[in-house]
């Protein structure tokens, strides 16, 4: 398996996706959002920006 994007509906009823590994490991997940299209565009921001994210260590 490649790493994936899941979409599924939290139990408060809201998209979300998360970032599955090759190995299945969850290791990522979203917020909230109100569709499944949000949720879409959420993921196309993560594809176009992480790759240019800066990494800041906080402690």
């Amino acid at each position: 398996m490649a790493a994936r994007f899941e979409i599924y509906t939290d139990k408060a009823g809201e998209s979300r996706f998360r970032l599955k590994a090759a190995n299945g490991e969850v290791i990522a997940v979203s917020e909230g959002y109100s569709s499944r299209s949000a949720a879409k565009n959420g993921i196309a921001s993560v594809q176009k920006n992480a790759p240019i994210a800066e990494i800041v260590e906080l402690d």
